[in-house]
């Protein structure tokens, strides 16, 4: 569907055109990827402990249910004690971490295993910060003090099964107030998992809508940390090859749900997207996107940044001419042959197609989100920084006005 051609342009246009800048890069997670992998957790786990929280879901479908089963049978075949607290939800809250956290210290847990999606690894960071600091996860969010001591923290292990967040290997962990309606996170290099477990073969069994969400989330993180000011040149590189991957296998991944390959695929790109906001960061629609969730919770994270990034694009597009040119071009190769300028305006209808394939082309209405809410939400975009690492910042009536676009 997508040249290559106009991917490994981007390369070259960002090395022989671009001035170098000065960057940094960490990384402290040790990632074991491929099929099967997940068979060497118990190994990994001794290495910790013997006694571990298994951090989950609930099992809502067989699918899930044989999943853990499996994962616990991996841990007690080897003597390893597993307390298991499957609390977890969407957009978590403050209450469920602390539920978690509770388990964690009556259960003696050495270390914390959070299996699934970005919900259950950003719990299990949290529970391992809760468990072990007064107060509860709310009190250690990035822009308090005392932050959360290193050495008190218990290990955590990261089990990836969608390919959206990158949780595994970033240092947030997002956590949502719902008597405040708010969304946030804590974000500090120790809260890195130690070690994540990416295995494509758990993928199989994620339905047709978290992975068209989760996927887009993927693309998102990559591209936004493009027109980060934290990017870099190992950033760029690394962001660029997750967005080819997600415009190329987003699409059929969803067409054909349990081929192994296009999971792998999207697996991967997940991997690099999460290096990328790790050492970059996002921008103007994960702080709008955050607001989305924390205000109204049914909407999942990937759902509320395709709702926003029509509007975003079209709002920052001149302010970014070359990055959304690339990204206009992944999407639509012939635009190769214009002008940048030309290429990069056509980015906001580039990207309305994109999640019209993928089944994600919404409004805030769609959600059901009063409309008499659209100023309230609008500055609720405005209290995490995010928006404010965007190429064009936004005042508070242009923010206004970009829910207006999205609603």
């Amino acid at each position: 569907m997508y040249s290559k051609r106009c991917y490994a342009k981007t390369y070259t246009e960002y090395f022989l055109k671009s001035n170098m800048k000065n960057f940094n890069f960490h990384q402290s997670t040790k990632i074991i990827f491929g099929r099967g992998r997940i068979n060497e957790l118990a190994e990994v786990v001794l290495s910790h402990g013997e006694k571990v929280l298994l951090v989950t879901t609930p099992a809502t479908i067989p699918a899930l249910q044989e999943q853990y089963n499996k994962v616990k049978k991996i841990l007690t075949d080897k003597g390893i004690e597993v307390a298991h607290y499957d609390g977890v939800i969407p957009n978590p809250t403050v209450e469920t971490i602390s539920s978690g956290a509770k388990m964690a210290k009556e259960s003696g847990a050495q270390l914390i295993i959070g299996l699934g999606g970005g919900s259950s690894m950003d719990t299990a960071k949290a529970i391992s910060v809760e468990a072990t600091h007064p107060g509860t996860s709310w009190d250690y969010l990035f822009y308090k003090t005392p932050q959360p001591d290193k050495k008190k923290l218990l290990p955590v292990i990261a089990i990836s099964t969608t390919s959206g967040t990158g949780s595994q290997v970033t240092q947030v962990a997002v956590v949502t107030n719902t008597a405040k309606r708010d969304k946030s996170a804590l974000y500090n290099n120790i809260l890195y998992p130690q070690i994540c477990i990416v295995d494509p073969d758990l993928m199989l069994s994620v339905p047709k809508f978290v992975t068209a969400t989760t996927g887009f989330d993927v693309l998102c993180h990559a591209f936004e940390s493009t027109i980060n000011p934290g990017t870099g040149a190992y950033v760029d590189l690394l962001a660029w090859e997750a967005i080819f991957i997600v415009a190329e296998y987003l699409p059929k991944v969803l067409a054909d749900l349990n081929n192994i390959g296009f999971r792998e695929k999207m697996a991967w790109a997940d991997i690099l997207a999460g290096l990328c906001i790790a050492n970059a960061g996002v921008t103007l629609p994960h702080g709008m996107g955050m607001a989305i969730g924390g205000m109204y919770p049914h909407v999942a994270h990937g759902e509320a940044l395709a709702i926003v990034y029509p509007a975003f694009a079209e709002f920052t597009w001149k302010a970014s001419i070359s990055q959304f040119a690339k990204i206009a071009r992944i999407l639509k190769p012939e635009l190769n042959s214009v002008s940048d300028k030309e290429a990069a305006s056509e980015s906001p209808d580039q990207i309305i197609k994109f999640l019209k394939i993928i089944g994600l082309n919404k409004t805030l209405k769609d959600v059901n989100m009063p409309e008499n809410e659209i100023e309230a939400l609008a500055k609720q975009c405005m209290v995490l920084p995010d928006y404010k690492g965007n190429p064009r910042v936004a005042t508070d009536e242009e923010m206004i006005d970009l829910v207006k676009q999205s609603y």
